[in-house]
């Protein structure tokens, strides 16, 4: 079975399998989504709190039922219903069949202030999910950090990579960390106006590696 894999906006990402719908960091907040740009979902994986990742409210309303909210044990009181905590190395199989493996995103050269990185290590996660026979990697909030370098042996099908240089990875570190995981196919995402052509152009240059860059809204479809 097939899955679409929607780019919403900044780094919101929808995946759509048979009738399955799940989301990664839905939030309107500062992406320019409105609610109506959501359905309900099946599954939904938030990597950490900034409210351009995390939007309770509207959680609230695409959660369909009991279904399962997946994000770091930090945010269980913050969000207050439903979630099933993740931390790196992390791995729970869902009773529907979706596998998550949490996996670290951390910064290592951008802060706030001296010793306080915006994104501190143990706060927030990226996501392996595996389901239908493939693995898509989101990862979250993130600079470029050692654990990249094992995620090659996941044998990812889809990394979505932040590539903007604004608390996240630049285009040139995004694309160094795609050659690292080597994935069948990389999407930049969170590119707060970054140019995704270098990063294209930086990964197929040095590999075989299939760069999708996606408008809001564009969509790749994964066979």
């Amino acid at each position: 079975m097939g899955m679409t894999i929607r780019l919403l906006a900044h780094a919101t990402v929808q995946v759509v399998a048979g009738n399955k719908n799940i989301y990664f960091d839905p939030s309107t907040k500062g992406t320019g989504l409105k609610d109506k740009d959501f359905s309900p979902a099946d599954l939904i994986l938030v990597t950490h709190g900034h409210d351009d990742h995390l939007d309770k409210g509207l959680l609230k309303k695409i959660r369909k039922g009991g279904n399962p909210i997946i994000a770091p044990d930090n945010l269980k009181k913050e969000i207050g219903f439903g979630v099933f905590p993740v931390s790196a190395g992390s791995f729970m199989q869902l009773g529907s069949g979706e596998k998550i493996i949490g996996v670290a995103a951390y910064n290592v050269k951008r802060f706030r202030s001296p010793g306080k990185p915006f994104h501190p290590k143990g706060e927030g996660a990226g996501f392996i999910l595996e389901m239908n026979g493939k693995k898509i990697y989101h990862a979250g909030d993130t600079d470029l950090i050692p654990e990249m370098e094992s995620l090659a042996e996941r044998g990812i099908d889809v990394a979505l990579l932040p590539a903007g240089d604004t608390f996240t990875m630049d285009v040139h570190e995004a694309a160094e960390a795609a050659l690292h995981i080597k994935p069948k196919v990389a999407i930049p995402m969170h590119l707060k106006g970054a140019d995704p052509q270098a990063f294209k152009k930086d990964v197929e240059a040095k590999s075989s590696i299939k760069v999708a860059i996606l408008a809001p809204g564009g969509s790749f479809q994964l066979d």
